[in-house]
């Protein structure tokens, strides 16, 4: 062994092994030498898609996905196996029990032969093993493929497809080619091309898809809509489906087949017509869902039913797969847009979006439309992705999770590393809920926060001590959708401070809302009216001061043993234990930047000036908050 070796003075090699040892040792200093420069220097980047990905490749992406124990209880109940219901037994009457008759029964001599095999008993599987085997409950996704893309994109797009299917989502393929001009010579044959391109790509992944080439969407709005078009607050599709034109679709949905289609209509002449593929999703979203809920209300249930073929043709997710990625954020300079709330940003997203980001990405606005279109006739539940071809992977963790590729309400110092923002990180939309503030007490619905808070907490809250405190010291609520969420902000007063503290008295989400994405949305609001204020990114309409004004430290405290002090800190500043409580805050952003600004690369120190003693100050004030409740 290497320990043991002893040195017994010089030794002269011969010629030949001299030479062989020099050149070693030049290997070996070249191989160190790279190694030491390529700690100094990035590795060039290769595009994940011109990656040949490993065997355990699906495996890897359902551990990347991480999803939570609420993700997988969510995900069960969505996909898991769906109960069977028992047999029915008909009732033995006892007419039938009295019947001695000797055609009732068929007399056989007992087999007592010495040689029988004994018989075999099947094992009944284990719960887990059945679930394993047993196929899951299948649901569908609507998918915009916006190409063109190469043949190497787009077996990493089928990949993505094909592991979506495993998981119990079947994808219904709309393909669109933006480089195909509509009206030119030959764009129906090289549409056509295209969808056979698709469908070959799907089965070179170990899919069985079928191209759908008959039209199957109807140019124009649906008979006698016109009057219901005018209540929508979404620009509703130039198309429609009736559930009869759903034939192809259906057929090759239960014949476990991946449905591709052009963007082909039927015009008022009878003729297939090319149309712009986001109405013939739009259309598609509306008349599955009402198809499936025609089938509901005719279809009786069947004790016999075989569910492992089973697929409920309501759209559960929205994909747009395209080469450019997300809407681009005015707030993240230019990168896509973690988390959209359709409800409340819709508006101000397409009136800060700026022109330059055109160039690079023409569809962001058009695609944005279609995820409010499609989503306002899928289920709430539902979301929209917008995601390059890039990353494939992360539409298995959109699926699991039903989350962003990372946590909008995140600070931006955090997302680096695993979680650094790129062009390509995916935009998770969903139809979210209207956010808006309340500065005065009279403006609270009492009854609908006094079930929100009993519900979240699952404590009886002392109402009257309760809002007697707000009456005096209530800064501001921000409230989501019907009280389904809400965070109320508190002016304390400490002694030894002129301005009072900004304390976050509740944060609460009901159970039925948590994990659909509006914990962030309440977080990103009120983190607009409070540390973040002052910022141009914090101008948001939701009914507050729309980011105008000075940003204020937010103090608040949680018990030691609350399961979601691991959320808190990671949006905090810093925490600090307080007994079985734990002190949080965040730091006023505008404050810090101006700070940091003014010191250039010197940064900040440990301990400023102005947050000498505060930790005290918070402390102490915090303590004297009375419990509310009984």
């Amino acid at each position: 062994m290497l320990s043991h070796t002893v040195l017994r003075g010089p030794h002269i090699l011969p010629p030949a092994a001299a030479s062989a040892l020099k050149a070693r040792r030049t290997q070996t200093f070249k191989a160190f030498y790279a190694t030491i420069r390529s700690l100094r220097q990035p590795s060039p980047t290769v595009e994940a898609d011109e990656l040949d990905p490993p065997d355990n490749d699906f495996i890897l992406s359902l551990l990347k996905a991480n999803p939570s124990l609420r993700d997988t209880k969510s995900y069960l109940a969505t996909f898991g196996v769906r109960p069977q219901v028992p047999e029915r037994v008909d009732p033995v009457y006892p007419s039938i029990l009295l019947d001695t008759s000797t055609a009732s029964f068929k007399k056989e001599a007992p087999d007592i032969s010495v040689n029988k095999e004994a018989e075999q008993v099947k094992p009944s599987p284990s719960p887990i093993v059945s679930s394993i085997l047993n196929p899951v409950y299948r649901r569908t996704a609507l998918v915009k493929l916006q190409g063109p893309f190469t043949h190497k994109q787009l077996d990493s797009i089928a990949r993505g497809m094909v592991y979506l299917e495993k998981l119990g989502l079947v994808s219904v393929i709309v393909v669109e080619n933006d480089q195909l001009v509509r009206g030119d010579d030959g764009e129906r044959s090289a549409l056509i091309e295209e969808i056979m391109r698709v469908v070959t790509a799907l089965e070179a992944q170990g899919a069985q898809a079928r191209p759908v080439l008959g039209t199957v969407v109807r140019l124009g709005p649906k008979p006698d809509d016109g009057e219901l078009q005018k209540s929508h607050d979404f620009i509703p599709p130039e198309a429609h489906v009736f559930p009869s034109d759903l034939v192809g679709i259906r057929s090759a949905l239960r014949a476990g087949e991946i449905p591709v289609l052009p963007p082909f209509a039927l015009d008022s002449f009878c003729r297939s017509v090319r149309i712009d593929s986001n109405d013939v999703l739009g259309a598609l979203a509306r008349g599955m869902a009402e198809a499936a809920a025609l089938e509901d209300s005719d279809v009786k249930p069947d004790p016999h039913a075989d569910y492992s073929q089973d697929i409920n043709l309501v759209p559960l997710r929205l994909m747009i797969i395209n080469r450019e990625g997300g809407v681009p954020s005015y707030a993240r300079a230019g990168f896509p847009h973690l988390l959209i709330n359709l409800t409340s940003e819709y508006d101000y997203i397409r009136d800060t979006f700026d022109q330059s980001w055109s160039k690079e990405k023409p569809s962001s606005l058009s695609n944005l439309s279609l995820a409010r279109t499609c989503l306002a006739y899928m289920p709430p539940t539902s979301s929209a992705v917008m995601v390059s071809h890039r990353s494939p992977s992360s539409l298995i963790a959109n699926l699991i999770t039903n989350k962003p590729a990372v946590s909008s309400s995140l600070p931006h110092a955090l997302l680096q590393g695993n979680r650094k923002l790129t062009r390509d990180t995916p935009t998770l939309l969903r139809r979210g809920q209207p956010i808006r503030v309340i500065r005065n007490l009279a403006g609270i619905d009492k009854a609908k926060m006094n079930l929100l808070l009993e519900t979240s907490f699952k404590r009886t809250l002392n109402a009257d001590a309760f809002y007697k405190r707000l009456e005096q010291t209530l800064d501001f609520v921000v409230v989501a959708g019907d009280y389904v969420g809400a965070a109320i902000v508190t002016n304390e007063s400490s002694p030894d401070s002129s301005e009072p503290i900004s304390y976050l008295d509740k944060f609460a989400v009901l159970p039925s809302h948590q994990g659909d994405g509006t914990v962030d949305f309440l977080w990103v609001a009120l983190h607009d009216e409070s540390y973040g204020l002052g910022h141009p990114f914090s101008i948001n309409p939701n009914g507050g001061k729309e980011g105008k004004g000075e940003g204020r430290d937010l103090v608040w405290r949680s018990r030691a043993d609350n399961p979601i002090n691991k959320w808190y800190f990671e949006r905090s500043t810093g925490h600090m234990r307080l007994g079985s409580w734990i002190l949080f805050w965040c730091d006023a952003e505008k404050r810090l930047r101006m700070e940091e600004g003014r010191r250039a690369n010197a940064g900040l120190s440990y301990i400023e000036d102005w947050e000498e003693g505060r930790l005290s100050q918070w402390a102490d004030a915090v303590s004297k908050v009375p419990p509310a409740w009984k």
